[in-house]
Protein backbone atom coordinates (compact mmCIF):
# COMPACT_ATOMS: atom_id res chain seq x y z
CA UNK A 1 0.00 0.00 0.00
CA UNK A 2 3.09 2.28 0.52
CA UNK A 3 3.89 1.95 -3.08
CA UNK A 4 0.20 3.28 -4.04
CA UNK A 5 0.21 6.90 -4.82
CA UNK A 6 -1.36 9.22 -2.14
CA UNK A 7 -3.94 10.32 -4.69
CA UNK A 8 -4.94 6.74 -4.97
CA UNK A 9 -4.99 5.97 -1.19
CA UNK A 10 -7.57 9.19 -1.08
CA UNK A 11 -9.95 8.05 -3.63
CA UNK A 12 -9.42 4.12 -1.59
CA UNK A 13 -9.93 6.16 0.94
CA UNK A 14 -13.15 7.81 0.09
CA UNK A 15 -14.38 4.80 -1.55
CA UNK A 16 -14.01 2.89 1.85
CA UNK A 17 -16.03 5.71 3.60
CA UNK A 18 -19.29 5.89 1.29
CA UNK A 19 -19.43 2.46 0.65
CA UNK A 20 -19.21 1.59 3.97
CA UNK A 21 -21.91 3.80 4.86
CA UNK A 22 -24.02 2.90 2.14
CA UNK A 23 -23.06 -0.90 3.47
CA UNK A 24 -24.52 0.26 7.09
CA UNK A 25 -27.23 2.11 6.44
CA UNK A 26 -28.79 1.39 2.96
CA UNK A 27 -28.48 -1.46 2.45
CA UNK A 28 -30.17 -3.04 5.28
CA UNK A 29 -32.88 -1.37 3.96
CA UNK A 30 -33.15 -2.83 0.64
CA UNK A 31 -32.27 -6.28 2.24
CA UNK A 32 -35.63 -5.88 4.21
CA UNK A 33 -37.56 -4.60 1.42
CA UNK A 34 -35.89 -7.40 -0.67
CA UNK A 35 -36.98 -10.12 1.83
CA UNK A 36 -40.75 -9.24 2.38
CA UNK A 37 -40.91 -9.22 -1.63
CA UNK A 38 -39.59 -12.83 -1.44
CA UNK A 39 -41.31 -13.99 1.31
CA UNK A 40 -44.81 -12.51 -0.14
CA UNK A 41 -44.55 -14.09 -3.94
CA UNK A 42 -43.57 -17.22 -2.43
CA UNK A 43 -46.51 -17.95 0.00
CA UNK A 44 -48.73 -16.94 -3.43
CA UNK A 45 -46.04 -19.65 -5.33
CA UNK A 46 -46.78 -22.24 -2.76
CA UNK A 47 -50.49 -21.86 -2.09
CA UNK A 48 -50.77 -21.75 -6.52
CA UNK A 49 -49.75 -25.79 -6.36
CA UNK A 50 -46.01 -25.76 -4.87
CA UNK A 51 -45.49 -27.12 -1.36
CA UNK A 52 -42.35 -28.51 -2.05
CA UNK A 53 -41.25 -24.43 -1.73
CA UNK A 54 -42.34 -23.85 1.62
CA UNK A 55 -38.83 -25.28 3.50
CA UNK A 56 -37.89 -21.63 1.48
CA UNK A 57 -39.85 -19.53 3.71
CA UNK A 58 -37.86 -20.48 6.54
CA UNK A 59 -34.84 -20.74 4.91
CA UNK A 60 -34.82 -16.94 3.34
CA UNK A 61 -36.21 -15.81 6.54
CA UNK A 62 -32.66 -17.09 8.24
CA UNK A 63 -30.37 -16.03 5.62
CA UNK A 64 -31.40 -12.92 4.69
CA UNK A 65 -30.95 -11.04 7.88
CA UNK A 66 -27.83 -12.65 8.05
CA UNK A 67 -26.59 -10.79 4.83
CA UNK A 68 -27.81 -7.96 6.17
CA UNK A 69 -25.95 -8.65 9.38
CA UNK A 70 -22.75 -9.57 8.11
CA UNK A 71 -22.89 -6.55 4.77
CA UNK A 72 -23.55 -4.00 8.04
CA UNK A 73 -20.59 -5.02 10.42
CA UNK A 74 -18.44 -5.44 7.20
CA UNK A 75 -19.67 -1.53 6.17
CA UNK A 76 -19.05 -0.65 9.80
CA UNK A 77 -15.30 -2.34 9.20
CA UNK A 78 -14.79 -0.78 6.20
CA UNK A 79 -15.36 2.99 8.31
CA UNK A 80 -13.48 2.03 10.85
CA UNK A 81 -10.15 1.22 8.94
CA UNK A 82 -10.92 4.26 6.45
CA UNK A 83 -7.87 6.20 7.77
CA UNK A 84 -5.41 3.11 8.25
CA UNK A 85 -6.05 2.55 3.91
CA UNK A 86 -5.32 6.51 3.28
CA UNK A 87 -2.34 6.18 5.24
CA UNK A 88 -1.04 2.89 3.37
CA UNK A 89 -1.18 0.68 6.21
CA UNK A 90 -0.43 -2.69 4.09
CA UNK A 91 -2.78 -4.87 6.02
CA UNK A 92 -6.20 -3.14 5.42
CA UNK A 93 -5.69 -3.74 1.66
CA UNK A 94 -6.71 -7.51 1.61
CA UNK A 95 -9.23 -6.93 4.60
CA UNK A 96 -10.93 -4.39 2.31
CA UNK A 97 -11.51 -6.51 -0.46
CA UNK A 98 -12.84 -9.48 2.15
CA UNK A 99 -14.87 -7.01 3.20
CA UNK A 100 -16.02 -5.23 0.09
CA UNK A 101 -16.85 -9.43 -0.83
CA UNK A 102 -19.18 -9.75 1.50
CA UNK A 103 -22.57 -7.23 -0.18
CA UNK A 104 -21.25 -8.84 -3.93
CA UNK A 105 -21.80 -12.30 -3.05
CA UNK A 106 -24.93 -11.78 -0.46
CA UNK A 107 -26.72 -9.31 -3.42
CA UNK A 108 -26.51 -12.51 -5.80
CA UNK A 109 -27.40 -15.17 -3.52
CA UNK A 110 -30.33 -12.88 -2.77
CA UNK A 111 -31.45 -11.97 -6.39
CA UNK A 112 -31.81 -15.78 -6.63
CA UNK A 113 -35.72 -15.95 -5.83
CA UNK A 114 -35.83 -13.37 -8.51
CA UNK A 115 -35.10 -15.89 -11.14
CA UNK A 116 -37.48 -18.14 -9.92
CA UNK A 117 -40.96 -16.01 -8.62
CA UNK A 118 -40.16 -12.72 -7.62
CA UNK A 119 -41.91 -10.36 -10.38
CA UNK A 120 -40.02 -6.29 -10.26
CA UNK A 121 -36.40 -4.88 -10.50
CA UNK A 122 -34.45 -6.81 -8.16
CA UNK A 123 -33.01 -4.98 -5.24
CA UNK A 124 -30.17 -7.75 -4.38
CA UNK A 125 -28.40 -6.72 -8.20
CA UNK A 126 -27.82 -3.38 -6.49
CA UNK A 127 -26.52 -4.95 -3.19
CA UNK A 128 -24.00 -6.62 -5.30
CA UNK A 129 -22.64 -4.05 -7.76
CA UNK A 130 -22.10 -1.84 -4.57
CA UNK A 131 -19.95 -4.63 -3.49
CA UNK A 132 -17.93 -5.09 -6.94
CA UNK A 133 -17.55 -1.11 -6.92
CA UNK A 134 -15.37 -1.44 -4.18
CA UNK A 135 -13.78 -4.92 -4.87
CA UNK A 136 -12.82 -3.31 -8.30
CA UNK A 137 -11.91 -0.06 -7.57
CA UNK A 138 -9.35 -1.30 -5.11
CA UNK A 139 -7.57 -3.63 -7.34
CA UNK A 140 -7.41 -1.08 -9.99
CA UNK A 141 -6.04 1.87 -7.70
CA UNK A 142 -3.59 -0.73 -5.44
CA UNK A 143 0.03 -0.08 -7.65
CA UNK A 144 0.52 -2.59 -9.72
CA UNK A 145 1.53 -3.91 -13.33
CA UNK A 146 -1.42 -3.76 -15.78
CA UNK A 147 -1.15 -7.34 -16.63
CA UNK A 148 -1.28 -7.87 -12.57
CA UNK A 149 -4.48 -5.68 -11.86
CA UNK A 150 -6.55 -7.33 -14.73
CA UNK A 151 -5.49 -10.70 -13.83
CA UNK A 152 -6.37 -10.30 -10.33
CA UNK A 153 -9.42 -8.83 -11.97
CA UNK A 154 -10.72 -11.65 -13.64
CA UNK A 155 -9.39 -14.26 -10.39
CA UNK A 156 -11.27 -12.55 -7.54
CA UNK A 157 -14.40 -11.95 -9.70
CA UNK A 158 -14.72 -15.34 -10.58
CA UNK A 159 -13.56 -16.58 -6.85
CA UNK A 160 -16.82 -14.06 -5.56
CA UNK A 161 -18.94 -15.88 -8.55
CA UNK A 162 -17.91 -19.36 -7.64
CA UNK A 163 -18.64 -18.56 -3.46
CA UNK A 164 -22.22 -16.69 -4.48
CA UNK A 165 -23.38 -20.06 -6.70
CA UNK A 166 -21.70 -22.98 -3.81
CA UNK A 167 -23.49 -20.83 -1.04
CA UNK A 168 -27.21 -20.97 -3.14
CA UNK A 169 -26.59 -24.51 -3.66
CA UNK A 170 -26.10 -25.30 -0.81
CA UNK A 171 -29.11 -23.24 0.72
CA UNK A 172 -31.43 -25.10 -2.58
CA UNK A 173 -30.05 -28.54 -1.21
CA UNK A 174 -31.34 -27.54 2.31
CA UNK A 175 -35.02 -25.99 0.87
CA UNK A 176 -35.27 -29.31 -1.16
CA UNK A 177 -33.65 -31.80 1.50
CA UNK A 178 -36.40 -30.60 4.04
CA UNK A 179 -39.51 -31.70 1.83
CA UNK A 180 -38.45 -34.86 0.18
CA UNK A 181 -40.41 -37.52 -0.09
CA UNK A 182 -40.94 -39.48 3.18
CA UNK A 183 -38.65 -37.40 5.36
CA UNK A 184 -36.71 -37.58 7.54
CA UNK A 185 -35.77 -40.67 5.85
CA UNK A 186 -33.91 -40.86 2.58
CA UNK A 187 -36.06 -42.22 -0.58
CA UNK A 188 -32.31 -43.10 -2.48
CA UNK A 189 -29.03 -42.76 -3.27
CA UNK A 190 -29.68 -39.17 -5.00
CA UNK A 191 -31.12 -37.46 -2.47
CA UNK A 192 -28.64 -38.03 0.29
CA UNK A 193 -25.94 -36.89 -3.09
CA UNK A 194 -27.98 -33.96 -3.26
CA UNK A 195 -27.44 -33.12 0.53
CA UNK A 196 -23.68 -34.04 -0.05
CA UNK A 197 -23.20 -32.09 -2.67
CA UNK A 198 -24.98 -29.08 -0.75
CA UNK A 199 -22.98 -29.18 2.24
CA UNK A 200 -19.67 -30.03 0.46
CA UNK A 201 -19.85 -26.46 -1.57
CA UNK A 202 -20.78 -25.07 1.62
CA UNK A 203 -17.36 -25.94 2.99
CA UNK A 204 -15.89 -24.76 -0.33
CA UNK A 205 -17.01 -20.90 0.64
CA UNK A 206 -15.42 -20.63 3.45
CA UNK A 207 -11.89 -21.39 2.04
CA UNK A 208 -12.89 -19.32 -1.07
CA UNK A 209 -13.89 -16.34 1.12
CA UNK A 210 -10.70 -16.97 2.87
CA UNK A 211 -8.64 -16.99 -0.21
CA UNK A 212 -10.24 -13.70 -1.24
CA UNK A 213 -7.74 -12.05 1.79
CA UNK A 214 -4.51 -13.95 0.84
CA UNK A 215 -4.53 -13.62 -2.75
CA UNK A 216 -5.67 -10.13 -2.85
CA UNK A 217 -1.84 -9.66 -2.12
CA UNK A 218 -0.44 -12.49 -3.61
CA UNK A 219 0.20 -14.35 -1.17
CA UNK A 220 0.82 -18.41 -2.40
CA UNK A 221 -1.63 -19.48 0.81
CA UNK A 222 -4.41 -17.61 -0.74
CA UNK A 223 -3.49 -19.51 -4.01
CA UNK A 224 -4.13 -23.05 -2.36
CA UNK A 225 -6.83 -21.94 -0.96
CA UNK A 226 -8.68 -20.79 -3.91
CA UNK A 227 -7.42 -23.89 -6.15
CA UNK A 228 -8.56 -26.63 -3.18
CA UNK A 229 -11.97 -25.65 -3.10
CA UNK A 230 -12.45 -25.07 -6.60
CA UNK A 231 -11.03 -28.63 -7.38
CA UNK A 232 -13.18 -30.06 -4.09
CA UNK A 233 -16.78 -28.37 -5.94
CA UNK A 234 -15.46 -30.17 -9.46
CA UNK A 235 -15.37 -33.71 -7.87
CA UNK A 236 -18.86 -33.41 -6.41
CA UNK A 237 -20.84 -31.27 -8.72
CA UNK A 238 -20.16 -32.86 -11.91
CA UNK A 239 -21.32 -36.02 -10.94
CA UNK A 240 -24.35 -34.69 -8.89
CA UNK A 241 -24.88 -32.95 -12.02
CA UNK A 242 -25.42 -36.27 -14.03
CA UNK A 243 -27.10 -38.03 -11.38
CA UNK A 244 -29.26 -35.07 -10.93
CA UNK A 245 -30.61 -33.71 -14.18
CA UNK A 246 -33.72 -31.79 -13.35
CA UNK A 247 -31.45 -28.59 -13.39
CA UNK A 248 -28.23 -27.43 -14.77
CA UNK A 249 -26.88 -25.69 -11.58
CA UNK A 250 -23.63 -28.12 -10.80
CA UNK A 251 -22.65 -27.75 -14.29
CA UNK A 252 -22.76 -23.70 -13.83
CA UNK A 253 -20.61 -24.24 -10.66
CA UNK A 254 -18.39 -26.06 -11.79
CA UNK A 255 -18.02 -23.77 -15.18
CA UNK A 256 -17.77 -21.51 -12.38
CA UNK A 257 -14.75 -23.39 -10.60
CA UNK A 258 -12.79 -24.07 -14.30
CA UNK A 259 -12.98 -20.37 -14.43
CA UNK A 260 -11.35 -20.22 -11.43
CA UNK A 261 -9.23 -22.75 -11.96
CA UNK A 262 -8.04 -21.38 -15.24
CA UNK A 263 -6.99 -17.43 -13.54
CA UNK A 264 -5.33 -19.53 -11.03
CA UNK A 265 -3.60 -22.40 -12.53
CA UNK A 266 -2.64 -21.77 -15.95
CA UNK A 267 1.31 -20.77 -15.81
CA UNK A 268 0.89 -17.14 -17.78
CA UNK A 269 -2.08 -16.21 -15.15
CA UNK A 270 -0.18 -17.36 -12.14
CA UNK A 271 2.99 -15.94 -12.44
CA UNK A 272 0.95 -12.43 -12.59
CA UNK A 273 -1.28 -13.61 -9.92
CA UNK A 274 1.01 -14.21 -7.18
CA UNK A 275 3.68 -11.72 -5.60
CA UNK A 276 7.10 -13.52 -5.09
CA UNK A 277 7.96 -11.66 -2.57
CA UNK A 278 5.52 -12.35 0.23
CA UNK A 279 4.85 -16.07 1.18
Amino acid sequence: MQETSQKNRNIMFGVAIVIGLVMAYVIPFMVQTSLERVLTHLLAHIEAGNPAFTSGLKLFDFFYPVWQAVIFAAGAALIVISWEIKKGTEWTYPLAMMLFAMPSIGGFFMFLPYVSFVPGFPLPMVISFIGLIGYWAFIFLRKAETAVKWTRFGALTFIGMLSTHAFTIGVGAQRTMATRPGYPLYPGFTWWLFRWAGEVNWVAVIFLVMSIYFLSTGKRKGWWMAVIPSITILMINVPTQFFRTKTMDYLYGSILAIGVLIFTMVPYFKKRLLDEQVD
